[in-house]
Formats: structure tokens, C-alpha cells, sequence
């Protein structure tokens, strides 16, 4: 079946006034990219779609997930993975114990065999018993991911993912992260204030200014 994330008839408020007005289905392995200036709503959209909304903000619509109306749920039902500009690992586990703290529960010795196949997918191996503090910004960026594709998710949001690093690191990250989003078929939605990203996605950019939002590119 094909997978979609849909936003149908959002309207985002910050107090008494509209932030944004959205109207989107996102399909499988397809990538759409949110931009704009800081204080256009794009965070809180993906606060809004992950059941996380601040208090100071209200909004109508819905959220749908692969023809559910996921928008009443909790956040840890929805099945939205979300990558942030930090990996934010927790630095009392090893690599192995942050990508399995995420997974559905099972059989141990199984979910360590999926951790281990995926760590060297990536180019991990080995890394399975370190510790995130002694790992390079472009492999804390890669557990962090693994630890979201291994989540099962059924749709990924993407925060700015690739801000905090450096030019090479950041076009090698991002390709890892965008093949990976393709060859698991997840909808995607990106937010970005860079358009090197934006372009590299190779979908649908849609540029927030104050509260007007306008499509400037489509999907090829």
C-alpha cells in the first residue's frame, strides 16, 4: 500500500494571528521541504503534525497517516520519526543501547543482529559498543538517524538535520539520509533555511514569508 502523510486544512496561530495555511499529501520516499524565515511557523508545523504543540499556539486541521486520522493521538502513537539539528544521544548508553532504546520490543538477541546489519549499512561497524561522546559529529548524525529508521516509523520529519555540520559532512550526510528515506518509501517533510538541502531533496519547496505561503518549486 502506499504511504502518505497528509495536512488537510491546517491554519496555525500564534495567539490572534495566522501564521500559516496548509493543504498537503506528501507520498512515499517523496521529500517535501518547508522554508522560510525564523518566526513563519515552520517548527511549530512539525510541533503541530507530532502532537507537540506549544501552549502559545493554537491550530485547526488534521493529520493523516496512511489514510488514518492520527491527529487526536498521543505523539508516541502517532509513528512519526523526527531528526533534529543535534543527534541528542544519550551518553549513558553505547551506540547499540541509543538505537535499540527506540525499537519495538522483541526478542534481544534479534534486535542486536538489526542494530549491528544497520550500523554497518552506514559505515559503523564495529561501533556497536562505544560511547556517543567519542564519536565525530557525522557519526553521532548517522546513529541518530538509525536510531529513528529503526524506530519503524511511518513518516519522517526532518528539523534541520544537517545545519551543524560542515560542508563535505554535510552533503555526505544528507544523501545518507535522503537514500535512506527513498529506499523505505517514508513521506518526508523537511524544514531548512538552507537551499543547497532544499534542492538536494528533489521535491516540492514551499517558501513561508510573514503569513503568506507560496510554492516556488515542484516535484520533478
Amino acid at each position: 500500500m502506499q504511504s502518505s502523510l497528509q495536512i488537510k486544512n491546517l491554519q496555525l496561530f500564534r495567539q490572534d494571528q495566522l501564521l500559516l495555511n496548509l493543504d498537503e499529501q506528501v507520498n512515499s520516499g517523496e521529500i517535501l521541504t518547508i522554508m522560510g524565515p525564523s518566526g513563519s511557523g515552520k517548527s511549530s508545523l512539525l510541533n503541530w503534525l507530532t502532537g507537540t504543540l506549544a501552549s502559545s499556539f493554537t491550530a485547526t486541521g488534521e493529520v493523516w497517516l496512511n489514510g488514518q486520522n492520527v491527529g487526536n493521538l498521543p505523539t508516541h502513537l502517532r509513528h512519526i520519526g523526527v531528526l533534529y539539528q543535534d543527534a541528542l544521544l544519550f551518553s549513558h548508553l553505547t551506540v547499540a543501547g541509543n538505537i535499540a532504546f527506540a525499537m519495538p520490543k522483541g526478542n534481544k538477541k534479534q534486535r542486536l543482529k538489526k542494530v549491528d546489519e544497520a550500523l554497518e549499512q552506514v559505515g559503523l561497524q564495529g561501533m556497536a559498543n562505544r560511547h556517543p561522546d567519542n564519536l565525530s559529529g557525522g557519526q553521532q548524525a548517522r546513529v541518530a538517524l538509525l536510531r529513528t529508521l529503526l524506530s519503524e516509523p511511518k513518516a519522517i520529519l526532518l528539523d534541520e538535520p544537517f545545519s551543524k555540520l560542515d560542508t563535505q559532512l554535510r552533503v555526505d550526510t544528507r544523501q545518507l539520509v535522503f537514500e535512506q528515506i527513498r529506499n523505505r518509501k517514508l513521506p518526508t517533510i523537511m524544514v531548512t533555511h538552507d537551499h543547497s538541502d532544499a534542492e538536494a531533496a528533489k521535491g516540492k519547496i514551499i517558501h513561508l514569508q510573514a503569513i503568506n505561503l507560496k510554492v516556488i518549486d515542484a516535484a520533478r
